[in-house]
């Protein structure tokens, strides 16, 4: 790793300096890959680092405050448990990409429309990616995207398990709610629990209408989604029910891709 001048390193904490808070962060970026080699007093850390010991303290004790770090008396400093954490959710989301990735573009080659991967993130879905679909229509999306879970089909069906306690919660957080409104919602949601998908009938793009399902783990947990997106005119009542078939099986064979072996064949039950 290349050695920095430490002469001015104090002034990275300064809130005026040009450019502080990146270079902060990618001095405290050296600091974890420093680390995870060996375990290193704060001495050696400085000197492998470049930069000087006061510097590198605070930024190996701001590290250590959230958990990236750990540090034990005379040995130093190594890799906190808070990088399992990361490492640990990481890895699943690479695997669910992975193992998803070749059935979406079976999907969408079968549809012609776009196909969506997703999670739940902050009470947000968060697409995790895409496969564009061919018709002259374009869903406006992106991988990394996060939209709200009440007015579209991937966020709906990443909470069908959830209680009607947290869908209310989510319909007034997002689009306020009155009884009647929340009446309406409920019973839809309560349906789409009952077939095991849920549609976005343009509720979060105007004329954009889309089909999806629920992905589950080996624990029979809701760790993501999978959408079908295309524009109104494409699909229509009548399309929309033939491809929740579709969806379904996509659903069904990414959630056996990691690990979930269903206890029984038809619709799912209400709980």
């Amino acid at each position: 790793m290349p050695r920095r001048n430490a002469s001015s390193d104090d002034d990275i904490l300064a809130p005026a300096a040009i450019g502080a808070g990146s270079q902060t962060l990618m001095r405290g970026l050296d600091v974890l890959e420093a680390l995870a080699e060996e375990q290193l007093t704060v001495g050696e850390l400085a000197e492998k680092v470049g930069l000087n010991k006061s510097t590198t303290y605070r930024l190996a004790s701001a590290l250590t405050d959230r958990g990236y770090l750990a540090a034990t008396p005379r040995a130093g400093y190594r890799l906190g448990p808070r990088l399992l954490a990361l490492g640990s959710a990481a890895r699943d989301q690479v695997d669910l990409v992975q193992a998803a990735r070749p059935i979406m573009e079976e999907l969408a080659a079968l549809t012609e429309d776009t196909v969506h991967l997703g999670v739940l993130d902050a009470d947000q879905a968060l697409y995790l990616d895409k496969v564009p679909g061919r018709r002259r229509v374009i869903v406006s999306s992106r991988v990394g995207d996060r939209h709200p879970l009440t007015s579209t089909g991937l966020g709906k069906a990443l909470m069908l398990d959830r209680d009607p306690d947290y869908w209310a919660a989510r319909l007034d957080a997002e689009q306020g709610s009155d009884a009647r409104r929340w009446k309406t919602w409920q019973q839809r949601m309560t349906d789409y629990r009952e077939w095991g998908r849920a549609f976005d009938l343009e509720e979060n793009e105007d004329r954009i209408r889309c089909v999806a399902a629920p992905i589950r783990d080996v624990h029979d947990r809701i760790v993501a989604a999978i959408s079908v997106s295309g524009a109104a005119h494409y699909m229509e009542d009548a399309r929309m029910a033939a491809l929740s078939s579709d969806v379904l099986a996509a659903a069904a064979r990414i959630s056996a891709a990691i690990g979930h072996q269903p206890a029984g064949a038809g619709k799912r039950q209400k709980s």
